[in-house]
């Protein structure tokens, strides 16, 4: 059911509250105008979350770029959390992932030809990718993780709320995940509920509905996790998830946010699962793979290792896996898939606001 991941940590609620009341004092400078805005000419989408990580916000930015390249240049801009840099950089063909960061290192690899670039500093970063040059024909900038970034005003704002952890029912840290209180939905243009199960009936979308209780200019949408086929580690192999059985032995590595709706879902293919879950953004050491080459070496009979792409990138430039394990070491590919037949409307509105707010349009000219 919707909010069952939640947790929340009661006896932190008095520094939720004091917590909460800075985020206010920030969010109201903003909307009073004591803290500026920047808008810019070209398109500007932005993606983000109410919550602390876990949303699907790659995957909708993968979802995003998927939409609009082949008809626009697109470019990615992130903060690069975790990176080993600072101030702008712009990833080439050839750049490390500790330098950008594990999310834009995967976006680059997966799109060559999309601008991907990190700045935690978004204006700053906004202008060099329009300024520079290299990046000045840029038809449309994504802004990967930025709803709290509001030095920056989008065109079009989308607000992921994670269906297992609907903001209604969480709290502001630390007591909960919630990074500001749930009132700042109402900034969104689009706000869209991730990871919804497959068996919701029509009239679970009319109670979801009603307790996002949105604005009438704010558009609902809903999306679930789909799974491609398994991609082997050297990725020069492939595995339908089909091909696993009851009697598959799974150990499941994980370094993001909230692997608990993965794991779940891959019990309807095995029941044997073990699991190595690590903080989000985990940078592997040495004591890290010898657990895993140990934890696996234990395991007997058909097995298997399951991992996720924004973990094997952190992965793949590290030395220490036994060989057992990259024989068996699988990435499982993830994309989204829109609920209710809304794919077309969802497409329609992002590709009307590029289009009417492109370089090119007469409106924008005008």
């Amino acid at each position: 059911m919707e909010g069952d991941f939640i947790k929340i940590n009661e006896w932190l609620t008095p520094l939720s509250w004091i917590y909460g009341l800075g985020v206010s004092i920030r969010n109201i400078c903003f909307d009073t105008g004591i803290l500026r805005q920047h808008s810019f000419n070209t398109p500007v989408i932005a993606v983000g979350n109410l919550t602390v990580g876990g949303c699907g916000k790659t995957p909708h930015v993968e979802y995003l770029i998927e939409l609009l390249k082949d008809d626009n240049q697109v470019a990615v801009l992130s903060r690069g959390y975790k990176r080993k840099s600072k101030g702008y950089i712009r990833a080439e063909k050839n750049t490390e992932m500790p330098v950008i960061g594990d999310e834009p290192y995967q976006m680059k690899q997966k799109h060559p030809d999309v601008y991907v670039a990190v700045d935690a500093d978004r204006v700053h970063g906004i202008k060099r990718i329009l300024d520079d040059k290299e990046t000045s024909d840029t038809d449309v900038i994504l802004l990967d993780d930025a709803y709290q970034h509001r030095y920056v005003k989008p065109g079009v704002n989308i607000l992921l709320v994670d269906y297992h952890r609907l903001i209604i029912y969480d709290k502001l840290l630390p007591a909960g995940r919630l990074r500001e209180p749930a009132v700042g939905k109402e900034r969104a243009d689009v706000v869209i509920v991730t990871k919804c199960p497959e068996e919701l009936r029509p009239m679970d979308y009319r109670v979801l509905t009603r307790a996002m209780n949105l604005r009438p200019y704010q558009k609902l949408f809903f999306t679930n996790i789909a799974y491609d086929n398994l991609v082997s580690y050297k990725g020069k192999k492939r595995r339908e998830l089909a091909s696993l059985d009851k009697d598959t032995k799974i150990l499941v590595l994980s370094g993001i946010a909230s692997p608990e709706q993965m794991i779940s879902d891959l019990k309807a293919y095995s029941e044997n699962i073990t699991t190595l879950t690590y903080p989000d953004h985990h940078q592997f050491r040495k004591k890290d793979l010898d657990k895993i080459n140990s934890t696996f070496e234990k395991m007997e009979g058909k097995k298997i290792i399951i991992t996720t792409e924004k973990d094997v990138t952190r992965l793949h430039h590290l030395d220490g896996l036994s060989q057992e394990v990259i024989n068996n070491l699988f990435i499982l590919p993830i994309h989204i898939e829109f609920k209710l037949d809304q794919q077309e409307q969802f497409n329609e509105y992002i590709q009307s606001y590029v289009m009417k707010n492109s370089k090119n349009s007469v409106l924008n000219k005008g």
